[in-house]
C-alpha cells in the first residue's frame, strides 16, 4: 500500500469537480470564519479567538481547572504553545497554574474569578457573532445535518490518529522500563 492506501501501480484518485467545490469551499470556511470571529474577539475584548475558546473551556470544567495537557488537547495547540498564552492571561490575572492536588507531575490552568467575570463579559459579542456568521443562515435542519457531518469526521480522523499512533509504536522496540502514555 501505498501512503494514499492506493496499492502500488493503480492509479491514484482524484476529487470530482463536485467533491472539488465542496472541499474548496470548506477550505475557505476553515481559513475565514477563526479569522472573523478573532476580529470581533479582538476588537470587543483584546482576546484572540484561541484564548477565548481556553478560556471558555476552563469555565466549563469542574472548579474552573484543568490539566495543561488535557487544554492543549482541547485547544488543538502544542503544549509549550499553550504555556506561553497560559502566561500571558496569567498576566492580566485571568488564570493561574496550581500544581494537579492528585499528582503533582502535572500543572493546572484556573480560571480565576476576574478571567471568568471578563469571559462572561466578552461571551455576548462573541455569541452574537457566532449567530450572525454561523447559526443564523442555516435552518435548523442544516445545523443538525453539519453536526453529524463534523461528527463522522472527527470520528474518521479519530480512528486514522489511532492507528497511525498504534503503528508508531508498534515499529518502536520497547525499552526496558518504558511505559506507554
Amino acid at each position: 500500500m501505498s501512503v494514499s492506501g492506493e496499492s502500488e501501480g493503480s492509479e491514484p484518485r482524484w476529487l470530482t469537480g463536485d467533491q472539488l467545490a465542496a472541499w474548496r469551499g470548506f477550505m475557505r470556511l476553515l481559513q475565514r470564519l477563526p479569522a472573523a470571529l478573532e476580529s470581533q474577539l479582538q476588537q470587543d475584548s483584546k482576546l484572540s479567538f484561541i484564548e477565548y475558546h481556553v478560556l471558555a473551556h476552563l469555565s466549563d470544567q469542574p472548579e474552573r481547572r484543568m490539566r495543561m495537557s488535557e487544554l492543549a488537547l482541547l485547544a488543538n495547540t502544542e503544549l509549550s504553545r499553550l504555556s506561553h498564552m497560559i502566561g500571558r492571561l496569567e498576566n492580566r490575572g485571568f488564570v493561574r497554574r496550581e500544581p494537579d492536588p492528585h499528582n503533582g507531575r502535572y500543572t493546572q490552568a484556573i480560571l480565576t474569578d476576574a478571567g471568568y467575570a471578563y469571559l462572561a463579559g466578552a461571551a455576548p459579542g462573541h455569541v452574537a457573532r457566532v449567530l450572525d456568521l454561523f447559526v443564523d443562515v442555516l435552518d435548523p435542519d442544516e445545523l443538525r445535518t453539519l453536526h453529524r457531518i463534523s461528527e463522522k469526521v472527527l470520528a474518521r480522523i479519530e480512528h486514522a490518529q489511532g492507528q497511525t499512533t498504534s503503528a508508531r509504536r508498534a515499529d518502536r522496540p520497547a525499552e526496558d522500563g518504558a511505559r506507554a502514555e
